[in-house]
């Protein structure tokens, strides 16, 4: 335990550190104001578009990119500010212990965040940090009451003409994965590429801490072409195992180079080498799983604003699992595909993989089948509404030698959110949850949950050298 706490330790100073290098082109910066490029406004997952084209400067495809695909409408984009503001929130749920009891047990919270944002461009910084801590407490158990952290960065600068560096990093300290500032998903974010974490899996109320980052390089060293290299870590851990019966800890750990060639204006093709190191700490032992694999991708740009993406190749994989069980390697095939699709009153990202992942709390790493989608639309100037949802089937490496049998997820939200004035809105939601793993003791007997939730929020926005 020590060991996991050490490590949980260093993470956190990476991450100050990395905030604090971060601001340090931004703080030294002129009092003059930026000039800001049409281009350079657009989030960090932004495809190629004509500024971008008269420069011949080519963006990483979604399948290599690490990004998210961005929910915001393409009217709501605004770089240099600095946002603030306060989010109160409660919430029913009919089943937020899990098996832990005989019968589902239901509760009402009550959370209140107040929330930070900065969002800095420059001609060849773009820098994004988001800090929203909190409390929440519950009607019914108390004992699960618990401070809440809820911290990212985004960061992306051009190191030259040709070469750009990136960073994503997310923490989240919280009793309830469905518990954020950020109600309207049930999913986490819609992401094109292959080594994010698998949030598939949600525990009951439960402290849970969680932790995702990556970086990466990427040159442009010819008017078509580029190459680039990333590394990713995610970390999940559990400080009360009791809450918990049947979930584990889990980390891992990966690294990418690949290889991109724009053969038209708006067609990107190429090759990705992708390692992952899939960890798992049962109760005795440690199950871990090392996989290997060639990607080839394309990636064609419909508009500046979307894009549809296919990738797929050969994985193999060499599982050790704690003794006496005997190693397990094995060669399948990888594939997914991905669309986004964002205007200026509909945001859409879909994707789908099928790729050995992380366990996402389970006692190895699976065999997984994934889709994810998530729908924004503006429905009148100041009423929006939001879909996400989820499927996944996870079956585990090895599940049978270790008595554990492969099992799925399916989650869903709906919400609509009306703005009052400038400042002020309200949310209304729903998510349904569905779990059926059956040797996790916590997700076994009570597999379906349903949650409301109502929240109220304050946001100011004052712009950056303006």
């Amino acid at each position: 335990m020590s060991r996991r706490i050490d490590i949980w330790v260093r993470l956190s100073w990476i991450w100050l550190s990395l905030v604090f290098l971060a601001g340090l082109p931004v703080w030294s910066q002129d009092a003059k104001p930026n000039v800001v490029s049409p281009a350079a406004s657009r989030p960090l997952i932004s495809v190629l578009d004509s500024d971008d084209t008269r420069n011949d400067r080519m963006l990483a495809p979604p399948p290599v990119s690490g990004a998210n695909y961005p929910t915001s409408f393409v009217s709501a984009e605004r770089s240099n500010y600095l946002r603030g503001g306060v989010i109160f929130s409660t919430a029913y749920s009919d089943n937020v212990l899990g098996a832990t009891t005989s019968n589902p047990v239901s509760d009402v919270s009550y959370s209140v965040w107040p929330t930070i944002e900065l969002d800095e461009t420059t001609p060849r910084l773009h820098m994004m940090l988001n800090y929203a801590p909190g409390f929440t407490f519950y009607q019914r158990t108390s004992e699960r009451n618990e401070a809440d952290q809820n911290a990212a960065i985004e960061f992306e600068y051009r190191l030259s003409p040709h070469v750009t560096f990136s960073a994503r990093d997310g923490f989240q300290k919280s009793s309830n994965v469905f518990n954020q500032p950020d109600l309207g998903s049930s999913v986490g974010p819609v992401s094109g590429g292959t080594q994010g974490p698998n949030v598939s899996v949600i525990a009951p109320l439960a402290d849970r801490l969680s932790n995702n980052g990556n970086a990466g390089i990427t040159y442009q060293f010819a008017a078509n072409e580029m190459v680039g290299a990333s590394g990713t870590f995610t970390n999940l851990h559990y400080p009360n195992e009791a809450e918990v019966p049947g979930l584990f800890d889990s980390s891992t750990q990966g690294g990418m180079a690949f290889y991109s060639l724009r053969v038209a204006k708006k067609h990107y093709v190429g090759v990705s080498y992708q390692y992952q190191r899939l960890l798992t700490y049962p109760t005795e032992g440690e199950n871990e799983t090392q996989t290997h694999t060639i990607l080839f991708f394309y990636t064609v740009n419909l508009t500046s604003r979307s894009s549809i993406s296919l990738f797929g190749g050969p994985e193999h994989s060499d599982t050790v699992q704690p003794s006496p069980f005997l190693p397990l390697r094995t060669w399948t095939p990888a594939a997914g595909a991905s669309l986004n699709w964002q205007s200026r009153l509909t945001s859409f990202a879909l994707s789908y993989a099928h790729l050995i992942a992380g366990g996402g709390g389970l006692i190895g790493a699976v065999q997984s089948d994934s889709a994810t989608a998530s729908l924004r639309q503006q429905i009148t100037k100041t009423l929006a509404g939001s879909v996400t949802g989820l499927y996944a089937q996870n079956n585990i490496l090895g599940g049978a030698a270790l008595g554990a049998s492969n099992g799925h997820s399916i989650s869903g939200t709906a919400s609509l959110q009306q703005q009052f004035g400038q400042h002020l809105s309200l949310q209304l939601g729903y998510t349904r949850l569905h779990q059926d793993y059956s040797t996790v003791a916590v997700l076994a007997a009570n597999p379906d949950t349903n949650r409301e939730f109502v929240s109220i929020s304050y946001q100011f926005a004052r712009p950056l050298g303006r």
